[in-house]
């Protein structure tokens, strides 16, 4: 189930407060792709070990927060820089 499309719409990154949209299905796998290789971490410094489902990115395109079962995980350590 994808995000609500009223919660997207006022969706922020909570450190920069730009808006954010989903992401597309082509940058999910190329992060998948790094997830399956171990190469992929947080910005906590954490491994991302959980293959993408879906993902927010901030409007300037450098971040990206996970979403988890349809719930965006909008936490700074949790996000990962593109």
């Amino acid at each position: 189930m994808p995000v609500d499309p009223e919660l997207l719409e006022i969706l922020v990154c909570p450190e920069t407060r730009q808006p954010v949209k989903m992401a597309d299905a082509d940058l999910i796998a190329s992060l998948n792709a790094k997830v399956a290789s171990g190469e992929l971490r947080n910005r906590g410094g954490d491994p991302v070990k959980k293959p993408l489902e879906e993902g927010l990115v901030r409007e300037d395109g450098k971040i990206l927060y996970p979403v988890d079962d349809s719930i965006p995980v909008m936490l700074i350590e949790e996000s990962i820089e593109l």
